[in-house]
Order: structure tokens, then C-alpha cells, then sequence
């Protein structure tokens, strides 16, 4: 019975098929807002959970406009490649964000984040 607005950035989890495409199931993320974090509201939703997420080490790269799931595909692959083969991070998955609400037209920023193994 909390509201507690919109957070950034939104983050998806993107779970990878064989061919580099997400698969149907994604994971999407929302921070907790910092008044809220030391004692959070309980979901009255079952498929809402609350989950702390661990520190890491993120390789990122950053682009604008609507990111579709074809832009984040497309900038992961450029990321894969400015990193090489010698940059060791998770295969199966990347993250997807993005930091702007629905109704700001310009200056928008997205990133595609790989986890540094």
C-alpha cells in the first residue's frame, strides 16, 4: 500500500538463446528507493521479490534514444567486440538499462551491461 515512484535505472536481465536473441524469459529490476532500503515494503504480489543485488564489476557501454530489444542486441554485439576475446565476463546473460521515463524525448540513456567474471 506504498507508493514509491519511479526508480532508475530500470534493469533487465536478458537470459541469451543460441543465436544471441533474448529468450522469452527476462528479469526486469527496479531499485528500491533509498528511503525505503533498510526496511521495504512487502509485495503483495507473489512474482515480486525482493532481492538484494550483490557489488560488481561491469563492462558497460552507453547509448540513446527508445531502446528496443533489436538496440540492445545490436550494442551488446559492439560491446562483445570492443572487448575482445580476452575480457572475461558472464556468457549467459547481460543486463539491460535504461535511466529516462517514457515521456522525455531527447537526451535519453540506455546501457548494455556484461558482468566481469
Amino acid at each position: 500500500g506504498v507508493g514509491m515512484g519511479m526508480t532508475a535505472p530500470v534493469s533487465i536481465t536478458a537470459f541469451l538463446a543460441e543465436d544471441g536473441s533474448f529468450q522469452p524469459k527476462v528479469k526486469v529490476s527496479l531499485r528500491i528507493p533509498s528511503q525505503f532500503q533498510a526496511s521495504p515494503p512487502c509485495p503483495t504480489d507473489e512474482s515480486i521479490k525482493i532481492e538484494e543485488r550483490q557489488g560488481m564489476t561491469i563492462y558497460s557501454m552507453q547509448f540513446g534514444g527508445y531502446a528496443k530489444e533489436a538496440d540492445y542486441v545490436s550494442y551488446a554485439a559492439k560491446l562483445k567486440a570492443a572487448l575482445g576475446s580476452d575480457a572475461a565476463y558472464r556468457k549467459d546473460f547481460y543486463l539491460c538499462n535504461g535511466y529516462d521515463p517514457p515521456m522525455k524525448p531527447y537526451g535519453r540513456r540506455n546501457e548494455v551491461w556484461f558482468v566481469k567474471e
